[in-house]
């Protein structure tokens, strides 16, 4: 049964025990508020701990990267400062990508130009100083942004890209570098510039005002032994030697190896070799 509070105003110290009352009521609610927030540090502490443990883990698999490949240049006789390791960042986040920034890495490849819109301009306002590659098949229709967004352009495969490059680097004023991918393997799926056409995609490209010719690039069929990619590799190195001889230039990156077959590239000369799962991790 509940009785009114008015029936307690006679009785002694009533006044007292309302005003406690409130007082605890306040305290409890403080004590409440204080708990909450000591919660909130409590997960990003914890948060901020894995991210500890994530990059400690990164830094330990790029330095077990940054040895794999010195070995395969002291095998091939080579400095290890002939070749750059770039970031394949296909389908990886914002925050993968920051990571192995934080962690050193300064090159990065993006496969696609819609991926590249979302995250570049994210990751620049995270200050990220990045060189961009771009390393997939570039459409004619999405060269407007890709000059604006990378540094580099790997994939020029066909007089019809070369063309529109020109145009919308003219507009903005702007000279780049790029590498002709050749196309070494059979399959459909795969794009470049075939053997055949090589020298007279690079005679139009050494011709243009706007672009300078750097080198080569290819993607080769995949083998679970990676010495039978030797041979894609050890080619597209014949063939950057040839285009030398033919117009008496350097064309010094040789753009070739990926995971899992870029000990055998930088044997046969690779200058960029272009890691995604052995920096990232598999693909979730």
């Amino acid at each position: 049964t509940s009785y009114p509070e008015e029936d307690f105003l006679h009785v002694p110290q009533f006044k007292e025990i309302q005003k406690k009352h409130k007082e605890l009521m306040k305290f409890h609610s403080e004590l409440s508020e204080k708990e909450q927030v000591l919660e909130e540090k409590h997960e990003k502490v914890k948060s901020l701990h894995q991210n500890i443990l994530n990059k400690d883990q990164q830094i330990k698999e790029k330095q077990k990267l940054l040895e794999r490949i010195e070995k395969a240049c002291i095998r091939a006789g080579r400095k290890v400062e002939e070749v750059k390791l770039l970031g394949a960042t296909k389908s990886r986040t914002v925050e993968e990508i920051k990571e192995a920034y934080d962690c050193g890495l300064k090159l990065f490849g993006e496969n696609r130009v819609q991926e590249a819109k979302e995250k570049i301009p994210k990751l620049k306002e995270l200050g990220v100083k990045a060189c961009w590659h771009m390393i997939g098949h570039l459409q004619t229709n999405k060269v407007k942004h890709a000059v604006e967004l990378f540094d580099v352009i790997e994939s020029v495969d066909r007089e019809r890209l070369v063309k529109e490059l020109e145009k919308r680097l003219l507009k903005i004023g702007k000279k780049m570098d790029v590498l002709i991918e050749v196309k070494l393997s059979p399959e459909e799926t795969k794009h470049g510039c075939s053997p055949q056409e090589l020298e007279k995609l690079a005679s139009l490209i050494i011709s243009s005002p706007c672009l300078n010719l750097k080198g080569l690039m290819v993607v080769p069929p995949y083998f679970e032994n990676p010495e039978e990619v030797r041979p894609y590799f050890a080619n597209l190195r014949k063939l950057r030697d040839s285009l030398e001889k033919t117009f008496g230039l350097k064309f010094p990156e040789l753009s070739m190896g990926m995971s899992h077959d870029f000990e055998v590239a930088i044997e046969e000369g690779a200058t960029i070799v272009r890691i995604g799962t052995a920096i990232f991790g598999e693909r979730s």
